[in-house]
């Protein structure tokens, strides 16, 4: 890092949508402060499932009360949002899709970031579910179209063995230690300074 260097990490979700909201403002700052920032991706399993999922602040215990939070953050936004997913179609769980974002990012840190973004587009424009394995794969190899260097079978045998999953794993214990529990966060740090926290949307 350079010396007057910011280094940002990033706690998200696959499937917030207030991440996707946040994302033209997010691709801002990289445009513009690109040279002077480095940054990572620290996935937060969002929804490790519905039996024991409760989101206080939105009154979200069922997917088909995610729907209307869709929604929202779509008009406040104006990001496109398939809001119909969580009546017609809903994800399980963010995890698998967490994993594989962390499959990717194996590869390489803009592996993982584009892989992020697209995964993030079956849901909010496309309103496919990623919680399905065969969508994972299929947007490994639509990066795959983009990157030639991406190898989608040693991400394919990061899905099924512990390499993905460990990293998780690992993102997960950085969510719990820093007490995070509002998506997007950034925990935005410069030498020899106090670091800065700035929770949601």
């Amino acid at each position: 890092h350079e010396a007057d260097g910011v280094d940002i990490t990033y706690y998200t979700d696959p499937l917030c949508c207030w991440s996707w909201a946040f994302e033209p403002q997010w691709r801002k700052l990289q445009f513009e402060f690109g040279d002077r920032i480095s940054f990572r991706y620290c996935m937060g399993g969002l929804i490790p499932g519905w039996k024991n999922f409760h989101d206080p602040i939105n009154y979200v215990s069922r997917p088909i009360q995610m729907g209307p939070v869709w929604m929202h953050a779509a008009q406040l936004s104006g990001m496109p949002s398939q809001h119909n997913i969580w009546m017609k179609r809903p994800p399980a769980s963010s995890y698998r899709s967490c994993i594989a974002v962390k499959c990717a990012e194996l590869q390489s840190s803009s592996f993982g970031e584009k892989y992020l973004r697209l995964v993030r587009e079956e849901a909010m424009i496309k309103g496919n579910n990623k919680a399905k394995q065969q969508v994972l794969v299929q947007v490994a190899e639509k990066l795959k179209e983009e990157f030639t260097s991406f190898d989608v079978e040693t991400f394919k045998e990061d899905l099924r063995n512990d390499r993905g999953l460990e990293a998780f794993r690992k993102d997960m214990q950085q969510v719990r230690y820093h007490d995070i529990n509002r998506f997007p966060t950034l925990i935005i740090r410069k030498p020899q300074q106090a670091s800065i926290i700035i929770s949601g949307h």
